[in-house]
């Protein structure tokens, strides 16, 4: 059992070094990317609800 869990170790270890990470300026970029895209659907999401809102309050 012991034998498995230091093995286990050992192949996270290995596969962490195979990993490819983002540069600063690529995480930077990703980020912006990501909140912008977050603040359109939002913003999206509002537009839609407002008007379903309006339009269910003119029914009822």
């Amino acid at each position: 059992m012991k034998e498995k869990i230091i093995n286990y170790f050992q192949d996270i270890a290995k596969e962490m070094q195979k990993v490819t990470w983002p540069t600063r300026e690529e995480l930077a970029e990703s980020t912006k990317i990501v909140i912008v895209v977050t603040l359109i659907i939002a913003l999206f999401t509002w537009v839609v609800d407002t008007a379903l809102s309006e339009a269910l309050k003119a029914i009822l």
